[in-house]
């Protein structure tokens, strides 16, 4: 172990964040690891060749740029090992596959991403997978689900839209007790404010598109695994030949620099408007894990170190207003943008579609718009929510 990595093992975050997945002294004092492009790797001589003797051999499986990103996502994850993929969905979907087969049973969290559901009840299920999805409040409940050709258990703390939270702790007990492979997605919280190798999860699962990219300009998913589950992760990457696009790693290595101060600001600024929606009469329910009011409060502050920049809220409406109302608050907004994803520099607004839920449905009270506040000054943003509210109580 080198001086540096030592003191970094002790560092703050912002410390850590500025110096890991990068080796100047390797690449002749640059600070930022070279973007290699490349496919052929040239070996020395044939024995090498042959035996595959040298740290790069071919380019879906690792180069410079590539390793670097995986590097420092160890670092922060605590993980054995790290595959880049091409999307948040593949970061999803490549897990599944390495540890699933025909004849198995997955359990797989009610309040999950929409395309992760449909994944499952497509091509799992085509393949012989047996799916059944659970209350995300059921924590150590989750042990009665649990069959014999079960093999996996999925979370993701808070969950897609409503941010229900789980206990990951005892959801991983119980399903360690039965050989059960534990996957979370974790892009809400980053390791930053998340560890969850920490916490019993077997696989670390990142949308980097969301704040490690911070930009709105990659789309590229992450997996993190544990040493018992990471040589299978591996084999399956290369199996498919899945693999991250160098000029991708290098932009999400450069916006994880950055990652920790703009957490801080999304989570001040998230925090700020939660509780000025808490106070308004045309809203329902903020459905914010921070929130002391949030039914997940409590496991949100036993485990968590933050909270990030996207949350929903209930408008209040009758149901059969519920849709134009909503379409009318978000037609009025003009600093938040129209858009999916989240994590990026620029505020975004959404109207839920809950309908593919079985378990934690669409809330009674009116629709659901979720909020990803980004780094704009809050006095703004609350103003443009104000013609929102106005447009929506014209209904």
């Amino acid at each position: 172990m080198t001086k540096k990595s030592s003191l970094l093992d002790a560092a703050g975050a912002n410390t850590r964040l500025s110096h890991i997945g990068n080796d100047p002294r390797s690449f002749h004092g640059f600070v930022n690891p070279p973007v290699v492009h490349g496919s052929t790797v040239l070996f020395p001589d044939s024995a090498t060749m042959e035996n595959r003797n040298q740290r790069y051999t071919y380019g879906t499986r690792a180069t410079p740029t590539t390793e670097a990103l995986c590097n420092a996502f160890d670092e922060l994850e605590g993980s054995a090992g790290t595959i880049l993929v091409p999307s948040g969905l593949a970061a999803i979907s490549i897990p599944f596959l390495a540890y699933l087969s025909p004849g198995d049973h997955a359990l797989i969290v009610d309040s999950v991403y929409t395309p992760c559901r449909n994944f499952c009840n497509s091509m799992l299920k085509r393949m012989g997978v047996e799916i059944d999805y659970y209350d995300p409040e059921i924590g150590a409940g989750i042990e009665a689900l649990i069959k014999p050709n079960t093999k996996l258990v999925h979370t993701e703390a808070p969950g897609s839209n409503t941010f229900e939270m789980q206990d990951i702790r005892a959801i991983a007990d119980a399903a360690h007790k039965h050989g059960c492979v534990v996957t979370i997605d974790n892009t809400w919280a980053t390791p930053l404010y998340f560890r969850a190798l920490d916490f019993g999860a077997d696989v670390s699962i990142h949308a980097t598109t969301k704040y490690p990219s911070g930009h709105s300009d990659i789309v590229m998913g992450s997996v993190s695994a544990n040493a018992k589950w990471w040589p299978q992760l591996e084999e399956t990457r290369l199996l498919m030949g899945i693999c991250g696009a160098p000029d991708d790693a290098y932009q999400i290595l450069r916006g994880l620099r950055t990652m920790g101060v703009r957490l801080d600001h999304h989570q001040k600024s998230a925090l700020s408007i939660a509780q000025w929606l808490e106070g308004r009469g045309d809203v329902a329910r903020v459905l914010h894990p921070a929130l002391p009011s949030f039914p997940g409060h409590a496991i949100w502050k036993r485990d968590f170190k933050g909270s990030s920049g996207i949350f929903s809220f209930v408008l209040k409406a009758e149901p059969e207003k519920a849709k134009a109302k909503a379409h009318a608050f978000l037609d009025a907004l003009t600093f938040f943008g129209l858009g999916y994803s989240w994590g990026g520099f620029e505020s975004l607004a959404v109207h839920v579609n809950l309908s593919d839920r079985t378990i934690r449905k669409q809330p009674t009270e009116g629709p659901v718009i979720r909020l990803q506040i980004g780094l704009e000054d809050v006095a703004d943003l609350q103003k443009d929510l104000e013609e929102g509210f106005k447009a929506a109580a014209a209904v």
